[in-house]
């Protein structure tokens, strides 16, 4: 570690006593996205199929992502870059009607979307060792110090769901959900016969980044020692419920003009 050099207190008041030199993720390079993703094809497993087949309309209720699996490899002849190849899994909850039930009934699949992209990573050809590394370890791939690619997804947003006649023209890709994704529903998503196949448009709002483990130097003003005491919650529940406020919205909704446009600022 650098030696921590002494620098002058800033003209605000607030004491800045040293700089120091940390090991944390550096930002590279980042990317955000819309993504407006029409006609997934809906996976099911093979005891949820017979259903899908009996109904004659469908209503999509929710999509949550499941996990995202990220590769990353370097671009040959751009040194520095980095293809990043995204594999979304979302799990899409539907309502399906005209079925031989009464009324909908509710079923789960799942739906994949895959998404590429380039990011400038940097380089860096060292190897780095740490006191917790085990001696018997025999991959020393982990070593490297090579960037890291991160993706934030925010809540999905489930636009639309139709019902269609299953395409038997062989042109449907082929898609492969691991064991621990397909144990999600309790079964295997064998290929069976079909007669529908459901479709959804997701909206989707991603930030991509690649991050490097760096050593910096920033200032510091001191060490963040707490000085709010931790307050114990009694035993009558009564003086705890004293504590919370009156939920006024709850009585008097805001009106359209009390809420701002959504960009935090009121009119």
């Amino acid at each position: 570690m650098a030696e921590n050099e002494r620098t002058p207190d800033c003209e605000n008041g607030a004491a800045l006593k040293e700089a120091v030199c940390i090991d944390a993720m550096r930002i590279y390079d980042s990317c955000s996205d819309k993504d407006c993703l029409e006609d997934l094809r809906v996976l099911f497993p093979a005891s949820v199929q017979p259903v899908v087949d009996a109904s004659a309309n469908v209503r999509v209720r929710d999509v949550d992502v499941i996990s995202v699996y990220i590769d990353m490899q370097p671009i040959p002849f751009n040194r520095g870059y980095y293809s990043i190849d995204l594999t979304f899994f979302f799990d899409v909850s539907l309502e399906l009607y005209g079925g031989a039930t009464v009324g909908c009934e509710r079923v789960s699949g799942i739906s994949i979307f895959n998404k590429k992209v380039i990011l400038y990573g940097s380089e860096g050809n060292v190897k780095m060792f740490t006191s917790e590394s085990c001696r018997d370890e025999a991959d020393l791939q982990g070593n490297k110090v090579l960037p890291k690619a991160t993706v934030q997804v925010a809540q999905p947003v489930a636009l639309s769901a139709k019902l269609c006649e299953h395409c038997r023209c062989g042109c449907e890709p082929c898609c492969v959900i691991p064991d621990c994704i397909a144990s999600r529903y309790g079964g295997a998503f064998e290929t069976v016969e079909q007669k529908n196949t459901v479709y959804v448009t997701i909206g989707l709002f991603t930030i991509v980044q690649i991050v490097r483990n760096v050593q910096m130097l920033i200032p510091a003003f001191d060490f963040c020692i707490p000085d709010k005491e931790c307050v114990t919650s009694g035993d009558n529940p009564c003086e705890l419920f004293r504590k919370i406020d009156f939920p006024t919205d709850e009585f008097f909704p805001p009106k359209a003009s009390d809420c701002g446009c959504g960009c935090g600022r009121q009119n």
